[in-house]
């Protein structure tokens, strides 16, 4: 017996959706696996942060702005603004750093900027009067920089962007999975139940065991 004109549809209805969420599914998976083993690991390590003991390292560094310099600084007392270009030019040289256009906080005495990254901390202050620099930088090792990242921490603009796509991503793979599993729930009796599972477990442990 020839199957029916609406079950021939429905069949190819079926097909259809079936290529398109799996050509989805898989496309999502690809673009977003090694940031969802990255941001699995480092749940296990902020998780158990306070387990996991870190040395911090602390660089400090003295030194003296040239004179040409230290008049390039101009007469600005008050507000934010970056550095003088030529400055930032000869401090990027000097401490192998990378200031960029980041303000710093202008005052009478001193001009104090703020260099915080995953992972560590920075700060560089120029004394007005005598030109004189100091700079200490903080690294608490690899764990801390990537539990950094996770938090998107201190990370600037294109991490912020990778973080949005990544979520957007992740979006897309778990929407696909769970109408993959709409369509093979017929096959599979114990989909529904492991999907209420994953959700009962979470919801109580919130109800129930956090205050």
């Amino acid at each position: 017996m020839a199957p029916s004109p609406s079950s021939v549809q429905h069949q190819q209805s079926r097909g259809f959706w079936l290529r398109t969420l799996h050509q989805w599914h898989w496309i999502s998976s690809a673009v977003c696996l090694i940031g969802m083993l990255l941001f699995a690991a480092t749940g296990i390590t902020l998780n158990h942060a306070r387990r996991i003991e870190a040395t911090p390292q602390v660089q400090n560094r003295q030194l003296a702005l040239p004179a040409n310099l230290l008049a390039g600084l101009g007469t600005r007392t008050d507000g934010n603004a970056p550095l003088p270009r030529p400055a930032v030019r000869w401090l990027d040289d000097q401490l192998s750093i990378s200031i960029g256009g980041r303000p710093a906080e202008w005052s009478d005495g001193e001009i104090y900027l703020s260099m915080p990254s995953p992972g560590g901390d920075a700060w560089l202050s120029i004394d007005r009067d005598t030109g004189a620099v100091e700079y200490e930088a903080t690294r608490r090792g690899w764990v801390s920089y990537f539990n950094d990242l996770h938090k998107g921490r201190n990370a600037g603009p294109a991490w912020g962007w990778f973080l949005d796509v990544f979520a957007v991503a992740c979006l897309v793979f778990c929407i696909t999975g769970l109408f993959l599993l709409h369509l093979h729930a017929r096959q599979r009796r114990m989909t529904w139940p492991l999907v209420g599972l994953g959700l009962m477990i979470p919801l109580l442990i919130a109800l129930l065991l956090i205050h």
